[in-house]
Order: C-alpha cells, then structure tokens, then sequence
C-alpha cells in the first residue's frame, strides 16, 4: 500500500515540476551562421577539411619537445599522459588484453584523427593554440617515430589522408558497412 502512495505522489510532483518550465529559460541565442562555420572544424578520415599547411617529422620535433614531452615523454614513450609511440602488431586484443597500450602505431584508424585530435584538444595545458604547420609537423613527427612514414616526408592537406594507418583494417567507416 505505501509504495502506491509513494507512486502516486512521484507521478504527481513529475506533473507538477514539468507543467511549470517555462518554454526558454531566458539565456543564450541561436547562433550566427560565421559562428556555426568557425566551430564546424572536424575533418574527416578522406581529409575533407584539412586546413592549408605543412610540416615535417624533423620540424615536428622541436615542436614536439618543446609543447608535448612534458606529458607524453621525451619521445613518445609515455609520461604523465598516454603513450603515443607504438609498433603495429595484428595480434593485440585490445578487448581481451588490458594490458595493451593503445598507440599511434597501432590503434590509430585515420592520420586525419590524429591531426582533428592535436589540432582541437592539444596541447592539453593550451588547446587550440596550435597553428595548423605546428600539426601538420607533430603528426609527421609522430608518424615517423611510430614507423608509418619516412623522417623526410611532408604531410600536408593532400598527403596526409593518402597514408594508409597500419590499424585501418581493425576499424570501418560507417558510411561503408559493408551489405
């Protein structure tokens, strides 16, 4: 009997509390169409997105310890943060093995991930203070260092989608599910 009356007034104070909230709540506005455009910065695994610019592994570097090793490690290895250099190895299970580290080398799906990632959220002390060369040059740097590509080769808004990700078959894109 007392868990009716508790139902009951449960249903009576939701009734009340919902038929009382106003339509607004008299803060905040529809955004402009300029703002819209400058947050709608995500690139896509084809590259779709990718702002003009250019860097190599060896520019990557100095960029690299000078605004990443404090957290990542001197190269890569780990540090207070997550590990980023890795070899691609087809027999982890990241399901079954917690042990396994998720790397660059050997997780990562897309270079173009990587560079949306940097480029919003890094460094973490200061995200998106990063011009889009300093990404550019960071993912070379990063690339390079997981074995994906040459210490020499230029990443930029064409060459960067074409590198294919040693983990991209782990992964599939939802738009291509296969029938």
């Amino acid at each position: 009997m007392s868990y009716r009356i508790l139902i009951i007034a449960l249903l009576l104070f939701v009734t009340h509390a919902h038929a009382e909230q106003p339509d607004r709540f008299g803060f905040g506005r529809t955004p402009s169409a300029d703002e819209i455009r400058l947050w709608d910065i995500d690139i896509m695994p084809d590259g779709r997105q990718l702002p003009p610019g250019r860097g190599t592994a060896e520019q990557g570097q100095a960029i690299y310890t000078a605004k990443c090793s404090s957290c990542h490690g001197a190269e890569g290895q780990g540090g207070t943060n997550d590990r980023l250099v890795g070899a691609f190895k087809p027999v982890i299970n990241f399901a079954t093995d917690l042990q396994a580290v998720r790397t660059i080398g050997n997780y990562w799906p897309y270079t173009t991930t990587l560079y949306d990632y940097i480029y919003r959220a890094m460094p973490h002390t200061t995200p998106g203070t990063l011009s889009p060369d300093e990404v550019y040059a960071l993912v070379a740097y990063l690339l390079y260092r997981n074995d994906v590509i040459d210490q020499n080769t230029e990443m930029n808004a064409d060459s960067l989608p074409q590198v294919i990700m040693p983990a991209r078959l782990l992964f599939y894109w939802s738009d291509e599910v296969e029938k």
